[in-house]
């Protein structure tokens, strides 16, 4: 027992596991006493099953047995014929052995066989090589006769038999022999060129022949796709690549077709580049590349294998032709027109519906894709090379119009008037017309070009108000040699302020943005400067008018009662007159201006020392020709527009106040009172009035010169200067004699 124990350790734990479990469950059921009444039929059931159980291993172990007993058989048999084998091996085995010195002769017999296999491949081609060079001829001929399909497949049979032999010549390693071949074959190659010749003059003329005969284009393209197949397989086989492969046909008839594109088109003689001959130039171009594009689109592209893209191909080459062809033409020396003409071309008339935009070439024409016909870089080189051209053809213009006219302003006759009797040229209706219509076309190209001719129009107009200005000064040279030349020397003056203001008024609306029309303040500026050298003109004449009257007074003829206040009032009034045929803002500023020389001239005469009063009675009648003669120019300018406030005048009056004094005594506040108002008399000035009293002593003179050095005086901001424009004539030194003191 102990050694089945030890034999089959398994089981007796599966024992042991199987009581432990039968006892749990006993256990389990019969806890409670009634339940042990039922023991019989626990019993009677686990007998059944038990029963049943040992019956199916029975079964079991019993098939089992019968199946080890079979196989046992089966092994025994096995290995009964194993042993048959083995028998006949060894006797193959002797048999062999003894017929081993026979297989000797197989081994020539092999080696005879194979070389019968190489001289029947050999016999078989022989017809075909020794009618090679027949081939050859029939093959010239029928290219002569343009049959290329028949030519092309002579030539590929006799490439194939060519590069068969080479084939079978590289595997066996006899290159020595390969030479041979080739010089055989050597007419191949002739035939080759001659085929591709025809091919690329097909090519060439596809556009043509696609027109009127799109069989001969249809059947180099499928001579052109043989070979390539041709070359495909080769390459993809890797073995051995005969002698002139691959050839690329393929990417030879793109090049082909670009190089005819790019010569018909581009390469002709030199371009006119003058705006006429340029203008027919592109539209030349316009009209063939929109022609040839409608060709390669309803025809071509039905001729060729859809792969081929030709009608994206033939885009991109005349894009990129063009390309090339406008920065050639942009190399030369353009005049403004031809630049312009390039521009709107390459920004506006290429794509529009006239040319790549067309409707028979959308949608599948897109050049968008391509970039711009002109880099920004050379669209901005090329405008601004046009603003220069444009630069001077307008200061050209300009020297012109300002040439015509100063001409005009020697004429004998008066300048022409507007409806309302203002003098007027046609200077700024042709200057600013011409500034515009140069702004107005540049708008057609980009807005940068019309920012920069905008730009242009300004500092060109600003340049030309100062040769105007230098014009004006030429004028007034001439006239100061001879006062009758130019005979309306006034009206031509006065015509320039309204011309002027009209250039003033206009300039804002070159601007090509209305919501930004600010003069800019240099060109405001030079406006301002051109009107003020015209008012210097006008007044400067007035003042020749006005200066051998006032050379007149102070004397004691015009202290009596002499009319030459009243001659001043006439020369004033006619040029009153004259100015009144300016507009309103200058009419007001030459009167204000008038004026002001007026009573400048009046107070210069009066401080030139000419005359000092002997007497009160002298100084009495100072004052009443003082008030007579200030109150006559008054009631003219206000009479003529000016208002009171706005006269300077008014200093002539005050300037009395310090004649008419009683007491001299009394000067230093008088002084005080005047200078307050004119901040800009001086010690000078105040001595001449003393001196014109003629009763001042030197004590009240020192003590008013003292008060004023006491009380300095610092201009308002809008304080109008008058006495600083007058010069007082300095004092006469006492006669010195050589070597002796000064008396």
């Amino acid at each position: 027992a102990s050694s089945s124990d030890d034999e089959w350790p398994e089981a007796e734990k599966a024992e042991k596991l199987a009581r432990g479990a039968a006892l749990k469950w006993a256990s389990g059921v019969f806890y409670c006493p009634e339940k042990l009444e039922g023991l019989g039929q626990y019993r009677s059931r686990e007998t059944q099953r038990n029963s049943s159980i040992q019956s199916r291993l029975k079964s079991t172990v019993q098939s089992y047995l019968e199946g080890v007993s079979a196989g046992l058989e089966q092994l025994r048999s096995a290995a009964q014929e194993v042993q048959s084998v083995c028998q006949d091996l060894g006797a193959a085995r002797w048999a062999l052995l003894d017929s081993a010195d026979r297989f000797q002769g197989l081994q020539q017999m092999r080696a005879l066989m194979a070389e019968h296999v190489q001289l029947a491949s050999v016999v078989q081609v022989l017809p075909q090589l020794f009618s090679v060079h027949e081939v050859f001829s029939h093959t010239l001929q029928l290219l002569r006769g343009q049959h290329l399909l028949e030519a092309h497949a002579e030539l590929m049979m006799m490439e194939h038999l060519r590069d068969d032999i080479l084939s079978q010549l590289h595997l066996r390693g006899l290159s020595s022999a390969q030479a041979t071949v080739l010089s055989y074959f050597g007419g191949l190659q002739e035939l080759n060129e001659s085929l591709a010749k025809q091919l690329w003059d097909i090519v060439g003329s596809s556009l043509q022949l696609v027109r009127e005969d799109p069989v001969l284009f249809v059947t180099a393209v499928r001579i052109i796709e043989r070979e390539e197949k041709i070359d495909d397989t080769l390459l993809l086989e890797a073995t051995f690549l005969p002698p002139g492969r691959p050839k690329g046909w393929r990417q030879k008839f793109y090049h082909v077709l670009q190089e005819t594109i790019t010569g018909a088109h581009f390469r002709a003689a030199r371009v006119d580049a003058e705006g006429p001959g340029l203008a027919r130039h592109l539209a030349a171009l316009q009209k063939d590349i929109v022609s040839e594009l409608r060709v390669v689109k309803d025809l071509m592209v039905q001729c060729v294998p859809a792969h081929y893209n030709i009608l994206s191909v033939c885009t991109a080459t005349y894009h990129q032709a063009l390309t090339s062809h406008l920065q050639d033409i942009l190399r030369e020396d353009l005049d403004k027109q031809a630049l312009f003409l390039l521009l709107e071309w390459a920004l506006h008339v290429y794509h529009s519906p006239e040319m790549m935009g067309h409707p028979d070439l959308l949608p599948e024409v897109d050049v968008s894709a391509l970039g711009p016909l002109m880099s920004p870089e050379l669209v901005e080189l090329t405008e601004r090379k046009y603003v220069v051209k444009v630069k001077a053809s307008v200061l050209v213009w300009m020297q012109r119009t300002l040439e015509v006219e100063f001409k005009e302003w020697f004429r004998e006759e008066e300048p022409e008037t507007d409806h309302q009797g203002f003098f007027q040229s046609a200077l700024p209706v042709i200057v600013m017309q011409m500034l515009n219509e140069n702004i107005q076309v540049a708008s057609l190209i980009t807005d940068s070009l019309q920012q920069k001719v905008y730009n242009m129009a300004l500092e060109e107009l600003e340049a030309f108000l100062g040769r105007l200005r230098e014009a004006l000064v030429q004028c007034g040279k001439e006239h100061q040699k001879d006062r009758t030349i130019p005979k309306y020397y006034v009206s031509y003056l006065l015509a320039m302020l309204n011309n002027n203001l009209a250039l003033s008024s206009s300039v804002s609306s070159l601007h090509p943005d209305t919501a930004h029309r600010e003069v800019p303040t240099s060109l405001r500026a030079a406006l301002d400067r051109t009107q003020k050298k015209a008012c210097q003109l006008l007044l400067e004449e007035l003042l020749l008018d006005l200066q051998p009257l006032c050379l007149q007074l102070p004397s004691r003829k015009w202290l009596s009662g002499s009319q030459l206040v009243s001659s001043m009032c006439e020369v004033i009034d006619k040029y009153a007159k004259d100015f009144s045929r300016v507009k309103k803002p200058v009419f007001t500023l030459l009167l204000t201006e008038s004026e002001l020389l007026v009573a400048s001239q009046y107070l210069r005469a009066l401080m030139q020392k000419k005359m000092v009063c002997k007497s009160e009675e002298e100084r009495g009648q100072l004052c009443d020709r003082l008030l007579q003669d200030a109150t006559q120019l008054r009631e003219l300018f206000c009479g003529l527009g000016l208002d009171r406030s706005q006269q300077s005048l008014e200093a002539v009056f005050a300037l009395r106040e310090l004649i008419c004094l009683k007491d001299p005594a009394l000067l230093s506040l008088e002084v005080l009172g005047f200078i307050t108002k004119y901040p800009d008399v001086s010690d000078e000035h105040i001595s001449t009035l003393l001196d014109l009293r003629g009763d001042v002593s030197k004590e009240v003179r020192h003590m008013v010169l003292e008060m004023m050095a006491q009380h300095p005086q610092v201009l308002p901001e809008s304080y109008r200067p008058i006495f600083s424009t007058i010069l007082v004539p300095a004092p006469e030194l006492p006669f010195c004699l050589r070597k002796g003191k000064c008396a």
